[in-house]
């Protein structure tokens, strides 16, 4: 596969197939329609194709009722597609039961059994497939040496931390030596930092497990810290699959745009002029001209653009009085009335007005700069990451550069 090939693959928004031979589950042609109340048909997920790899960590991420755990219940064999196919190791799955899958499930409830001590819950799954106790113990302890709970074995899941419970969790799941786990929400109930943390501890147990995990999160920054790859859905089509930096330097519409990053991308309604041979966006004072790279893709398009919308993510937008990392011109700058101010420490946040129509955009400059409430800051935007999109379609039509 060439290079553009690879890259036209990773940024496909409706297929992921590949010639990858170590393929460990396949989601082939997946729709899901329930019926409301009313008798109508809803479709919750629409023509899905993933191919997962084998030992790999994807993250289902996107907004709620987007269908990503529809389609996580259904690789577990709790839903039954209305159309399309379940593959894992090569075996159609999909009129088999949860069990018969060789998945294990780890649910954002932990639903850990209070009267059993943390040994006889992770045990649990193997004595009801009546494993002999040599093996259910050296399961168990291996298993608890890994998640570093050897020590709370004896204790029962009332006398636990979240993030304890998180583990037995874990860990019942990984004695069945499942070949895929799936994971829904799982750090939903932790505290912030303890969510953090527990991402921290989820990367390296799956780094030393190596097992197919499929992990389902509404938080982008859990689906891009986690995953190797992320597949962002949305109204229960999948919008867009790679990896988490591709996602976000190349996303292929604006609402993968502006679900991936946070602060989210900067949107504005902007003209696109042609002026010898090359285009510019401007609006009011702003005349921005794009980079030789940026017009390239935008020749074939052009035409057929009525209306499009300018997209730059905050990080992007420096303070000309400060910058040093982008050279500071008339064709990459413009004036904003700075509305407020939020210092962070590392960086200052700063939402502005660049327009008279009091529409305000974020910009995550140096903590030298110097602006204040009601100052006019002259922003400098690195051109070299602007994206255009297609007003009617949402398109991205710079996303291959």
């Amino acid at each position: 596969m060439s290079e553009s090939d690879s890259t036209t693959a990773d940024i496909s928004a409706s297929t992921d197939r590949t010639d990858d031979e170590d393929i460990n589950v396949q989601i082939d042609g997946f729709t899901k329609v329930f019926q409301n109340q009313t008798g109508d048909d809803v479709v919750a997920v629409e023509d899905v194709n993933i191919d997962i790899r084998r030992g790999e960590f994807l993250v289902f991420v996107g907004p709620s009722g987007c269908g990503k755990t529809t389609t996580l219940r259904t690789v577990a064999g709790l839903e039954t597609p209305t159309e399309g196919r379940i593959i894992i190791e090569d075996e159609d799955v999909t009129g088999l039961d949860p069990r018969e899958r060789g998945i294990a499930m780890v649910f954002q409830n932990y639903a850990l059994y209070p009267h059993m001590t943390v040994r006889k819950n992770m045990s649990f799954p193997l004595r009801i497939r009546n494993y002999p106790e040599t093996e259910i113990d050296e399961r168990v302890q291996e298993a608890a040496q890994l998640l570093e709970i050897a020590d709370l074995l004896d204790r029962k899941p009332s006398q636990l931390s979240g993030g304890q419970q998180q583990r037995v969790a874990l860990g019942r799941a990984i004695v069945r030596e499942p070949s895929v786990f799936l994971m829904d929400e799982p750090l939903s109930n932790l505290d912030a930092k303890l969510r953090v943390q527990m991402r921290t501890e989820l990367n390296e147990i799956h780094q030393r497990v190596g097992k197919t995990t499929i992990y389902v999160t509404h938080d982008q920054a859990e689906a891009m810290t986690l995953g190797d790859r992320v597949a962002v859905l949305n109204n229960g089509e999948l919008q867009q699959i790679g990896k988490p930096q591709k996602l976000y330097d190349r996303p292929t519409n604006r609402f993968v745009a502006g679900f991936i990053g946070e602060p989210p991308m900067n949107f504005m309604d902007i003209d696109l002029v042609s002026s010898n041979d090359a285009f510019r966006i401007q609006r009011e004072t702003m005349d921005l001209e794009l980079p030789d790279d940026v017009n390239s893709e935008l020749d074939g398009y052009a035409s057929e653009l009525d209306d499009v919308t300018f997209g730059v993510r905050p990080e992007d937008l420096h303070d000309a009085s400060e910058v040093q990392t982008v050279p500071v011109t008339e064709e990459n700058t413009f004036e904003a009335n700075v509305k407020v101010v939020e210092p962070m420490g590392s960086d200052k946040f700063l939402t502005v007005e660049p327009f008279e129509d009091e529409s305000e955009i974020s910009a995550r400059v140096s903590p030298d700069s110097g602006a204040s409430v009601g100052d006019i800051v002259t922003l400098v935007v690195d051109m070299d990451k602007v994206h255009i999109f297609d007003e009617q379609t949402g398109d991205n039509v710079t996303k291959h550069r």
